[in-house]
């Protein structure tokens, strides 16, 4: 989908639910965290009701006013989140298009309203790399555990923006034209793949064209 006689250089990808599911990983997160804290939530209902706010307002919404501890449920999320990683699953076709995508010149960002810690926890999980991401290095070293080299290009993109880059969250554009404008393009020249209605709503007053995803 692109405006006539226009050519794409640009392609924005949200990340939850879009580039990744990891809608089942986030809401069991979620559960147990509350759960831990002694507030009660349902996995249906996070699914139904919350599932792509930011962290902080959803809490908010649920009835902790307290912003201290709001941030401390948020950190401790972040840290259960990984535990949930085997339910988390890669969107192929659609990375085997970016990747081919890059490889032609274009360029390829992740603009998302998580957390850029759980953004960048699944994609070491998923094995895509972000602008700088470095694991091991191929030369022997005798702490095994600081071995760190970094991931095949093809598998990276080129920038990524969290939730805390931009003051207005989606379905404000802010996050998707601050990308265009990082990367010196216009909409006309965008892409953007989403799936919820408050993200595909930011794509539209951002002026891209852009694809729902469903997965």
């Amino acid at each position: 989908m692109t405006h006539p006689g226009s050519e794409i250089k640009l392609i924005l990808l949200d990340f939850d639910g879009t580039l990744a599911d990891t809608r089942r990983a986030n809401t069991l997160a979620y559960v147990a965290t509350l759960r831990e804290a002694g507030y009660t939530l349902t996995e249906e209902e996070y699914a139904a009701r919350y599932f792509g706010m930011r962290c902080d307002e959803f809490l908010t919404r649920i009835g902790i006013a307290d912003p201290a501890e709001r941030e401390r449920l948020r950190l401790r999320k972040i840290a259960l989140y990984p535990t949930f990683f085997d339910t988390v699953r890669l969107n192929r076709p659609l990375w085997d298009f970016c990747r081919q995508f890059r490889a032609q010149g274009g360029r390829v960002w992740i603009v998302s309203t998580g957390s850029r810690a759980n953004i960048d926890n699944a994609m070491r999980h998923l094995g895509i790399a972000g602008p700088q991401a470095v694991r091991r290095l191929e030369t022997p070293d005798e702490d095994t555990s600081r071995k760190e080299e970094r991931l095949p290009e093809e598998n990276a993109v080129d920038g990524i923006l969290s939730g805390a880059d931009v003051a207005r969250s989606k379905p404000a554009p802010d996050c998707f034209l601050e990308a265009m404008r990082r990367e010196g393009c216009t909409p006309r020249e965008t892409l953007i793949f989403e799936d919820s209605e408050i993200g595909l709503e930011a794509a539209r007053r951002s002026g891209a064209s852009y694809f729902r995803v469903k997965l």
